[in-house]
Order: C-alpha cells, then structure tokens, then sequence
C-alpha cells in the first residue's frame, strides 16, 4: 500500500466564502496536518463552523479551493468544490461528524443509533455490525449503555454516544463541532481525552471547533484563530498564547476589552438621551 503523499489532509487555498454580503472568509488558507489534533477558534460568528461545512462539501468556496490529500491512502487531491454528488458521498464516508450537543435520534436506542452509518453505509451482516458497534462502545466506555435510549442517558453520555457514532465507519477525518458545550466538568474532561487518545489510538486527523480553552489548548496539536474573515493567530497552544495580537491576547486571556469590544456600535449616549429630551 503506497504512503499518502502529503503530511497534510485538509488544505484552504486562498479561499472567500460569505453569506449575502456578509463575508465570513476573506483570502484564508491553511492546512490541517494528517494524525494531529487542529483547534479551530474565535469569536462566534468568525466562520469556524463554516469552515467544517466546506470541508464537508455543504457550501462550497466562492473563491479559491479546499482541498483533501490523499484519502483512502491515495496520492489522488480532491478539490471538493469540483466533487460531483457520486465522488462527495465517497469522500463523507471517510469523514465522521460530532454534532453539536450530539443530535443522536431520539427514537433508536444507543446500540442503534452507533449502527445506524453501518447499515446504511455498508454490507455487513448483523453478526458484524453488533460486534463494530460494541467495539466503538467499548472505546467510549458505554457498552453497557447499549439498550438506553437517548432521554436515558445524561448530556456527557450522550455525546460519547455520538463520538461512537462519528467513528463508526472507521473516518480518517473526525470533525467536532463544540463538543464541550454544556457538559459538566468531570464530562468534559472526559470528552477531551477521548479526542486526543481516539485520535492518536486510531490514527485519526481530528478537527475540533472549541470556545473553551484549557480543554482545547491541552488536546490540540495546532490552534488556528479566526477573525474578521482572517486567520489571527496559528501554531502550537504556546505559540498561539504568547501571540502579540492584540485579539488573540484579548481571546486567550478572556479580557472583556480590546479589540473586540463590548458595546455594538452606536450614537453617544449624550447624544442618545438628548434627543430623546428633545422630543
């Protein structure tokens, strides 16, 4: 089997992307290095999420390219925006997804919704897709929750059921989307070792959009920082920490003043509550 051909799986050239006339990505490019751990972070509304769904072929660039190297061990580049409907489901088979606060089917058990990509995706029999999905259980510590159903199973639960879910198919490319958001301490530290150990373990290339960041600066290999449609800061947590950005210093220190401000733009309230005298 021939290595890949690149270090990197994911590659952003030169690429713009907006809503209307709302321009989230401005010239961006970037690349997400193979069997690492990238942090994608900001403020909200920086066009993180949006990042993930050009990976995943959702949106496509209106400028430039997204690029992914190599998958299936190949040294074949795909641009995504030129991937017909045929050649984008092949490439998602090799993506898992973990959804914001998980968004597991309410009306399947546990063991079936981690089954669920197997048999929709797949020809394995039952016999095999019990013992995949038993296997993915195991690696998240809730085999014996296999008969639950979701209203059963606590928050920190239910997105370990996810993660189980997002590797069933064995993805080279896990994409995580706020997986600490709203989870009690004890389950956030959970969820964070499982995305370094599954990652490393398995031989993944991970992608986790975070707002917290002693979680993520202690699980990530890179951190890239969006801002005003621009790349602010990238590197190691270290290096990203140290940054002299004056954003990303108010970002990684949670300084409630700095270039980000608190009030929205607007009139002086002088000039507010005068006008309001007046009339």
């Amino acid at each position: 089997m021939a290595p890949p051909s690149s270090t990197s799986l994911v590659e952003f050239q030169n690429v713009r992307f907006g809503y209307g006339e709302r321009l989230i990505l401005d010239d961006v490019s970037f690349t997400i290095p193979r069997g690492k751990v990238t942090a994608l972070m900001g403020a909200s509304g920086g066009g993180k999420t949006t990042v993930m769904r050009l990976i995943g072929g959702q949106y496509k660039a209106q400028q430039g390219k997204v690029l992914l190297h190599g998958l299936k061990d190949s040294g074949e580049v795909l641009d995504v925006g030129q991937m017909d409907r045929n050649a984008l489901y092949l490439a998602r088979r090799r993506m898992g997804m973990l959804f914001q606060f998980g968004a597991l089917f309410t009306d399947i058990n546990v063991f079936d919704n981690v089954a669920f990509p197997l048999r929709e995706h797949t020809n394995l029999n039952e016999d095999l897709i019990r013992d995949v999905v038993l296997m993915k259980l195991n690696a998240v510590g809730l085999r014996g929750a296999r008969d639950l159903m979701p209203a059963e199973v606590s928050g920190g639960m239910a997105r370990r059921v996810a993660l189980a879910r997002a590797i069933a198919l064995d993805p080279e490319l896990v994409m995580y989307d706020e997986p600490f958001a709203g989870l009690d301490p004890i389950s956030l530290g959970t969820a964070a070792r499982l995305i370094r150990q599954l990652n490393d373990a398995m031989g993944l290339t991970s992608i986790v959009v975070s707002h917290d960041l002693e979680e993520t600066f202690h699980i990530a290999d890179q951190i890239i920082i969006l801002a005003n449609g621009k790349i602010a800061a990238q590197g190691t947590p270290d290096e990203v920490r140290n940054s002299d950005n004056p954003l990303v210093h108010q970002f990684v220190n949670a300084l409630p003043e700095g270039p980000v401000q608190f009030h929205y733009p607007a009139a002086s309230v002088d000039a507010d509550f005068s006008n309001g005298a007046q009339s």
